[in-house]
């Protein structure tokens, strides 16, 4: 079982988590992430060093717990009026966050530092959080809609894969590509 606290809005473990989160930032734009060490993230982060191994067990728990909170979306996906175009520019917008090398690191620390695979979880639902609110967005426009498992297994699960193991593989016209099939109507790509 993982050594995580949860936090409550405000409170010191909120603070704590939002400090130690801060110093792991700064401090891995600041030294390089080869240099980061608990007793220096802890030292920034004015807490001690026993304070993060309780709540987060060791270093690479630590950089997971970051990761997802550096993956969790910013706000609501844009609305570009019709639930296809809003598809495509989620998965574009998706996949080049994903697929650039900060992205792939934070995919691999989230997955990485959690062996429960309580990240993965939450990375899957900020997805899934998206794509429904595209959805209910579509919906209100009277547009039919596929279900949030459809779209997870056929859009975003093969982004994933490319965007891990085949990144040089992704580019719009297969976004689109997949996007069209999870709307039913896809033909194969060229050139992929």
């Amino acid at each position: 079982m993982s050594a995580r606290a949860t936090t409550r809005p405000g409170g010191r473990s909120a603070r704590v988590q939002q400090s130690v989160h801060q110093a792991v930032r700064d401090l891995e734009a600041e030294v390089g992430r080869d240099a980061l060490t608990v007793p220096l993230i802890a030292a920034r982060a004015g807490v001690t060093p026993s304070t993060v191994y309780r709540r987060w067990g060791d270093l690479r728990e630590l950089l997971s717990d970051v990761a997802v909170e550096r993956l969790r979306p910013d706000g609501p996906p844009a609305d570009h009026g019709s639930l296809r175009a809003d598809l495509e520019a989620w998965a574009v917008q998706f996949s080049e966050e994903m697929a650039s090398m900060a992205g792939r690191t934070y995919i691999r620390d989230a997955l990485l530092g959690d062996p429960e695979q309580g990240n993965a979880v939450r990375c899957s639902d900020y997805a899934a959080e998206q794509l429904k609110a595209i959805g209910v967005r579509a919906a209100g426009r009277g547009e039919g809609v596929p279900d949030v498992e459809t779209l997870l297994d056929v859009l975003v699960a093969p982004l994933m894969y490319r965007i891990l193991f085949r990144p040089s593989d992704l580019s719009e016209a297969y976004t689109d590509w997949l996007v069209a099939s999870a709307l039913g109507r896809g033909a194969a790509p060229s050139g992929s």
